[in-house]
């Protein structure tokens, strides 16, 4: 059998789409640690990397964290915490939040330096405060490329997330490693087919949220 021929032996089995291994409980488990660990990498990457490319301080510190937190594999990570902290959703969250913080931290800081500093000056020698010239000025010109960081940190998280099931959580990764133990290939392509597809639904999604936040005349301009 092809690959095709196991997605559709997959997706036409009628007991995938039901109970607690069912396709839609599996898709909500991994949607749900996705949403969690690039929420902890916002709430990490964007305040630093607005503050820092707001005052141009912290660049190269910035590089070197991005380039630490790239080379550390995440499933090492995983069992590394495992082993440290047990069970739980936590050893997962860290290998996942660690992978997604350095594009949004990196390209959050690059997003705001890269903002024309003609009206930045005229904020602020019309008395703006830092702050407003900040989320003023700055920040609506930089959206486009700080959701390209959010996109990029996104798609990464969904197609790692995966690694849950190694420490016996859920989410589709359970149908990969679960298809490799049992040596069933439908499942082990319908799990890599449905990871997939959730990562082109994230490109959709930042798609729709580009269009709805991003000003016209920025998006024109880029």
């Amino acid at each position: 059998m092809n690959v095709l021929n196991f997605a559709h032996s997959f997706f036409s089995d009628s007991a995938h789409w039901h109970g607690y291994d069912g396709i839609p409980t599996r898709l909500v488990e991994h949607i749900e640690y996705s949403l969690e660990a690039l929420l902890f990498a916002a709430v990490i990457g964007l305040p630093v990397g607005l503050v820092t490319g707001h005052y141009g301080r912290g660049g190269n510190a910035l590089a070197l964290i991005a380039t630490a937190g790239r080379a550390l594999p995440s499933f090492g990570l995983l069992v590394l915490m495992f082993i440290w902290i047990g069970f739980g959703l936590l050893p997962v969250m860290i290998p996942l939040v660690v992978l997604a913080v350095p594009p949004v931290l990196v390209t959050t800081y690059e997003a705001i330096r890269s903002v024309d500093p003609s009206p930045v000056d005229a904020a602020r020698g019309m008395g703006m405060p830092e702050a407003r010239v900040l989320f003023q000025v700055e920040l609506p010109v930089a959206l486009p490329l700080i959701l390209s960081g959010l996109r990029t940190a996104a798609i990464q998280i969904v197609s790692t997330a995966t690694i849950a099931a190694y420490v016996s959580l859920g989410g589709l990764g359970r149908y990969i490693i679960d298809g490799l133990y049992q040596k069933d290939y439908e499942k082990v392509v319908g799990g890599a087919t449905l990871v997939a597809g959730l990562a082109l639904a994230t490109l959709v999604v930042f798609w729709a949220a580009s269009r709805l936040t991003v000003s016209p005349g920025v998006r024109r301009t880029g």
